[in-house]
């Protein structure tokens, strides 16, 4: 494994990592504002499968370029945790939606100890004019439903600009292709028991000839999945638990419907009543099963991942 690099000062070394796909138009820009609001870190854009002119942009305005030909942001994103040894990981969009001399907000926490995985929450700064307004109301709908599930109070888990430390890049594996990968790293932590923090931090439009590469639909319904599949990887009771219980509360309600009929007051037949009974009764109860098995192995599996993480 290549040496981690560091500074001539003693100080954890930095990296900026710009994933680009197509970003002509504000590349330069992103790799210019961050050297300059960061002389002491190295630029590095991940570039993915351009078409156009980023690659060379971003060599002359300074950045070190690597390539990334598998399309999607998750595929970067772990070449980006794969290849860069730097103590601190500063990641960002190559879209000039995220101002660089905001960066010392998101390193702090990181070096100062306070936090693994630091994320710029940007939903309190958009507007209609930084922001559609679909964009937005999907933004917040994910956030709400991702609390729900895992009981956090997440501000923002699909802000693209985020700082990491050697410990979380060690410990979070990246398993997702798209932009559902900043949930899946979110949720991730959430299972490492990391301590992530997020600061607000400004949000601006795109420059005009620059196109968005979300799909609002598509990506959106990845997300939603991704999310449920960590339930069940990392939070198996919860999620068995809870269809447990809706069998149950099913069965209930066909139950009191077949005795309401008994007195006349019953529009359903009882054949299906009864069948409703007898079908949610154990359903719900293999559910529980399931659930408790899978969390008894989930327990193990994070004990002795403990013990090898101590070993080291």
């Amino acid at each position: 494994m290549p040496a981690k690099r560091s500074q001539p000062s003693g100080k954890p070394s930095v990296a900026v990592a710009v994933p680009c796909h197509n970003e002509a138009a504000a590349i330069a820009k992103v790799v210019a504002d961050f050297r300059k609001a960061l002389p002491r870190a190295t630029v590095y854009v991940f570039d993915n499968a351009s078409t156009d002119s980023s690659v060379a942009l971003a060599r002359k305005a300074g950045a070190q370029v690597h390539a990334v030909n598998a399309l999607g942001k998750g595929n970067v994103l772990r070449a980006i945790f794969d290849e860069l040894k730097e103590d601190v990981i500063i990641l960002v969009d190559g879209d000039d939606t995220y101002p660089a001399e905001e960066a010392q907000a998101l390193l702090a926490p990181i070096l100062d100890g306070t936090a693994d995985m630091v994320v710029g929450h940007r939903l309190e700064g958009a507007s209609d004019a930084n922001m559609k307004r679909l964009n937005q109301f999907g933004n917040r709908l994910i956030v709400a439903y991702i609390n729900r599930l895992f009981g956090t109070q997440y501000a923002d888990v699909l802000s693209g600009y985020r700082a990491f430390n050697r410990r979380f890049v060690e410990s979070v594996p990246v398993l997702t292709s798209g932009f559902e990968v900043e949930t899946e790293i979110t949720l991730q932590a959430l299972a490492e028991g990391l301590r992530v923090v997020e600061v607000p931090i400004s949000y601006r439009s795109r420059p005009a000839d620059s196109n968005s590469k979300l799909r609002p639909f598509a990506d959106g319904y990845r997300i939603v999945l991704t999310a449920a599949i960590l339930l069940r990887d990392h939070r198996p009771l919860r999620l068995f638990g809870g269809i447990a219980v809706f069998f149950w509360l099913l069965a209930l309600a066909a139950g009191v419907l077949r005795l309401l009929s008994i007195f006349g007051q019953g529009s359903l037949p009882d054949s299906i009543l009864g069948g409703v009974v007898l079908l949610g009764v154990p359903s719900g109860l293999i559910a529980l099963g399931i659930g408790l098995s899978l969390n008894a192995i989930n327990t193990r599996f994070q004990e002795i991942k403990t013990f090898l993480r101590r070993s080291q």
